[in-house]
């Protein structure tokens, strides 16, 4: 049965195909490669309507030759004139003259329709006006030409079936099978005419809609090109003003270095050096050891902490939470700095209530709270005292070292809280680079927390680090 039904299939195909094929050279009949498509469009359906109007204007005057009836020298120039004019048209079109063809087409249909019925004979074509004024509206571009039409149009049907109503000829009453006909083919050429006009502005609609949906897209597309490269360059520009801001530290760090290091390097050096030279004795020795144990340990401290700046500057760095035990912390923290508080002779205590933890990187607190404690040191006179304490308050840890050392104006507290080095000297003329706070700010935000610092010139500060419990 399936084979049966394909090859029926193919015979038909067979049959059809020189139809079509015909029908694609009717259509195509004075397209050139310079046109658009929608005008390509319309030069189809204007072809194929005047292909109609042509197989009409044959078959009429047949189907009249053929009748019974007597008509009229007019109506046999209305039964030809369809096949002369349309013919007419697809001459013209095929030598792309096509301004021609439209002047041809919407100018002798109107003013030969009208004759016929100025020869005083109604042939029952009136309808035709109407489809002459839908088509001129669709086909001519410039709107001068289409108001032209159109009003011709509109100007021949009112004067030959408005103004005038009796003719001495009736089409009806001599060939009523004709007349019928006249009329049927006028409402089959306007429903024809308006299915293809709607099928051609659905079809490029269709098309326009797929264009802008494509430049759509291709917006959307360009538009995420542009903000991936505006993302980009705002890293760029992020990316150049950290790496700059990082040049700045680096070359602060080498002058610390350059400077601070040589120091005691060269005190060690003078003394060895003295000592081979001139064998120094023993009592002078010791006056010039405590100066250069004082020098050892600034540099010890600030070895430190320039090992963990540049720990903390390295690309996937990481920070290694766990529970840490602050009595614990702050108890090694005491034990390291002892040596430096006694050569001041000042008192450190601390304060911290049982079983406190926090959740921290261990090796960054200890820094933390070693340099506060360092800074305390460094800001108490002599017989001076310092408190280190922790409280829990709510979801948060407040550590805190509370010295009775010079206090911290106001203008000074907002500098050690920005982004710059800022260092000054000692009670006891000790020295300072900055890099210890800027690494205690730099360490609690990585670790959850932050610093507060509160001060009374003469009287004391009090730093207080805030970190998250477990």
């Amino acid at each position: 049965m399936k084979i049966i039904k394909h090859q029926l299939k193919q015979q038909s195909m067979s049959i059809l195909k020189p139809v079509m094929d015909f029908r694609r050279y009717i259509m195509r009949i004075g397209v050139h490669n310079s046109m658009d498509a929608h005008s390509i469009r319309k030069l189809y359906i204007f072809n194929q309507i005047n292909f109609l109007g042509f197989v009409m204007g044959v078959c009429l005057p047949i189907a009249a030759f053929l009748g019974d009836g007597y008509l009229p020298i007019v109506a046999w120039v209305v039964a030809f004139s369809p096949a002369v004019i349309s013919l007419s048209v697809l001459i013209f079109n095929y030598f792309r003259k096509h301004e021609i063809s439209m002047l041809i087409y919407f100018t002798c249909y109107p003013l030969t329709t009208a004759l016929v019925y100025a020869g005083n004979v109604d042939v029952g074509i009136e309808l035709f006006f109407i489809l002459y004024s839908v088509l001129s509206v669709f086909f001519l571009k410039n709107i001068k030409y289409i108001t032209a039409a159109f009003t011709l149009s509109a100007i021949c049907y009112f004067a030959v079936y408005i103004f005038r109503t009796e003719y001495a000829y009736k089409l009806a009453d001599i060939s009523f099978g004709f007349y019928f006909s006249n009329h049927l083919l006028a409402i089959v050429f306007i429903f024809v005419g308006l299915i293809l006009i709607k099928k051609e502005s659905s079809s490029y609609q269709k098309r326009i809609l797929g264009k802008n949906k494509k430049l759509q897209n291709s917006y959307i597309k360009i538009n995420n090109q542009k903000n991936d490269i505006n993302n980009k360059a705002a890293l760029l520009q992020k990316q150049t003003v950290e790496l700059t801001e990082l040049n700045e530290v680096k070359d602060k760090l080498f002058s610390i270095i350059a400077h601070d290091l040589r120091t005691p390097i060269y005190s060690l050096r003078n003394l060895f050096s003295n000592m081979e030279k001139y064998d120094l004795p023993g009592e002078e020795i010791k006056l010039l050891v405590p100066d250069i144990v004082k020098d050892l340990s600034y540099t010890t401290s600030l070895m430190e902490n320039l090992l963990q700046w540049a720990k903390s500057q390295m690309a996937g760095a990481r920070v290694n939470m766990e529970l840490i035990e602050v009595q614990q912390l702050v108890d090694e923290v005491k034990h390291l700095l002892r040596l430096q508080a006694e050569s001041k002779k000042v008192y450190i205590k601390s304060k911290v209530e049982e079983a406190i933890y926090i959740f921290a990187d261990k090796d960054m607190m200890n820094l933390v709270l070693r340099n506060l404690v360092s800074n305390a040191i460094k800001f108490t006179p002599e017989n001076g005292e310092i408190n280190i304490g922790a409280l829990q308050t709510g979801e948060a840890v407040e550590l805190f070292v509370k010295d009775t050392g010079t206090g911290i104006s106001a203008e000074n507290i907002s500098k050690i809280l920005g982004d710059d080095f800022y260092t000054t000297k000692g009670t006891g003329n000790e020295s300072g680079t900055g890099l210890g706070l800027i690494l205690c700010k730099d360490f609690l935000i990585k670790n959850g927390g932050h610093i507060k610092v509160h001060s009374t010139l003469g009287e004391g500060s009090m730093f207080v680090c805030n970190l998250p419990i477990p």
